[in-house]
């Protein structure tokens, strides 16, 4: 699989796409397989919306604002990494879904190094810090890199621990917004040794919605998870939820039931995770993942989707289904999840037609993706 370097006018298409309403990656994904280009795409959304009934004009992110974006990043040493190209990581290319792009700072290169995420607690205890230090020096001595969210706690070992060896930090706010105030000599120093990466743009502070998305990152990212301390309510969890979504390996340090930082990880061993109890444990389990290959969730092996889209040569059909087919598939769909199979076969549409309305009505605001090609009216 080649990868493919974005010109200038096309990074800033690509930005301009992913941050226009009612636009995630997965619509992100089937436009540029559908119109070959960012440009193209951004052409056909003011139309595909008003198709899929929207009642006022959507709004695209312009030239002027992914550009002023684009040079925010180079001010400060940062720069947008697109699915195509050769830096974008690996594994998260192959994850349900992945951004179209990625924000970082530091030495790219460590992006495509095996590597381990170290999550936990940021109310964590000094045993739990202790064995999250001594996790990350063996990972880095191992020849790994560590990934955690630089968050206070668990997350501040891992790094300062794996400085040296290779440290990437994922975050939820921009990757210049320094998050917790007392990490950024921390922050500073990964930026010289380590990579920090954001699917935020430089400037956003995190909020609550966003560490979900920080989370998948880590997970997409990394080759396994280790969890060293969280409680039964801890985004730690979704983290390790999201890891073993994606076929990744999820290992948990076990601890006293009396300590509540203890109750999420015992729960993922009592669900299946691998018991860790030394560093051993995780580097024998990583040996034998990488004699195997991962049983991926690419999004890419959709049926409507492949990685050739990122050939602008190949042919486009960028026919829009007549209205009669529209109006058939909308009252196909309810607010129960519908399969796309399901559509098409119901409406005797093909099913390129049938992902068309779906694309229109998402853009309208009126769609909602479920897991499995399933679909919903809002």
């Amino acid at each position: 699989m080649s990868s493919q370097n974005l010109s200038f006018g096309q990074r800033r298409d690509w930005l301009r796409l992913i941050r226009s309403e009612n636009v995630g990656p997965v619509t992100f994904l089937k436009l540029i397989r559908r119109f070959g280009d960012a440009s193209e795409a951004l052409r056909a959304l003011p139309d595909m919306s008003r198709r899929g009934g929207s009642m006022r004009p959507l709004r695209i992110c312009t030239e002027q604002e992914a550009e002023q974006i684009l040079e925010a990043a180079e001010n400060i040493g940062a720069r947008f990494i697109a699915l195509s190209e050769a830096d974008y990581p690996q594994l998260l290319r192959h994850t349900d879904a992945p951004p179209p792009l990625i924000c970082a700072r530091g030495r790219f290169d460590l992006l495509n190094k095996t590597s381990i995420a170290v999550v936990g607690s940021r109310n964590a205890s000094a045993i739990g810090c202790k064995f999250a230090r001594t996790l990350a020096g063996a990972f880095g001595k191992a020849g790994y890199v560590s990934v955690s969210g630089l968050a206070r706690g668990i997350d501040t070992s891992v790094h300062e621990s794996s400085l040296e060896t290779g440290t990437i930090a994922v975050v939820a706010g921009g990757v210049d917004i320094i998050y917790p105030p007392e990490n950024m000599a921390l922050h500073n120093e990964i930026f010289e040794k380590g990579v920090v990466v954001s699917e935020m743009v430089p400037g956003i502070r995190p909020q609550g919605r966003h560490f979900p998305r920080r989370n998948r990152l880590i997970a997409g990212i990394s080759r396994g998870t280790v969890v060293v301390e969280a409680a039964l309510r801890s985004g730690s969890l979704i983290t390790a939820r999201l890891a073993s979504e994606q076929n990744r390996e999820v290992f948990a340090v076990p601890g006293s039931p009396l300590d509540p930082r203890a109750g999420g990880t015992n729960r993922l061993i009592q669900n299946g995770a691998i018991l860790v109890s030394s560093a051993r444990d995780v580097l024998d389990a990583m040996s034998d993942i990488e004699n195997r290959q991962i049983g991926q969730q690419d999004f890419f092996a959709d049926s409507d989707e492949g990685f050739e889209h990122f050939d602008s040569s190949e042919p486009r059909d960028n026919e829009l289904p007549d209205m009669n087919i529209h109006q058939k598939v909308i009252s196909l769909l309810s607010p129960a999840p519908t399969h796309i199979d399901d559509l098409a076969r119901e409406s005797g549409a093909d099913i390129q037609m049938v992902h068309m309305v779906l694309l229109e009505l998402e853009l309208a605001g009126r769609l909602e993706r479920h897991t499995g090609q399933r679909f919903s009216l809002i």
